[in-house]
């Protein structure tokens, strides 16, 4: 079954484990020792982000490694963008009008 990404990232959980891999491939019990649950949970985790092509496995002799699948981020990213530029625009409206008052103060 194939997964939506967001619906992936709207799990605190599986952010957490998209953050522990952000930097370095970690075994399924790696991870797990970061979290306050089973090993079985964090296991389905792990299999919905996979689904979702968020983290890829890599088979390392006997063990199994997750890191994080940079593209599909970017689709994520690419998706926040349109709303980053509404808030930039946003917050150069605001520090323009607080740099107004502060100038109005001073007088």
């Amino acid at each position: 079954m194939r997964r939506d990404i967001f619906q992936a990232i709207a799990d605190p959980t599986r952010r957490a484990i998209i953050t522990l891999i952000a930097l370095q491939a970690m075994t399924p019990n790696a991870i797990a020792e970061h979290f306050d649950t089973t090993r079985q949970a964090v296991s389905k985790h792990l299999r919905i982000l996979t689904e979702c092509e968020l983290i890829k496995q890599e088979q390392k002799g006997r063990e199994i490694y997750y890191q994080l699948e940079i593209e599909k981020m970017k689709e994520i990213d690419k998706w926040l963008e349109q709303f980053r530029a509404i808030w930039e625009t946003r917050f150069n409206q605001l520090d323009n009008l607080l740099t107004d008052l502060n100038g109005k103060k001073k007088k």
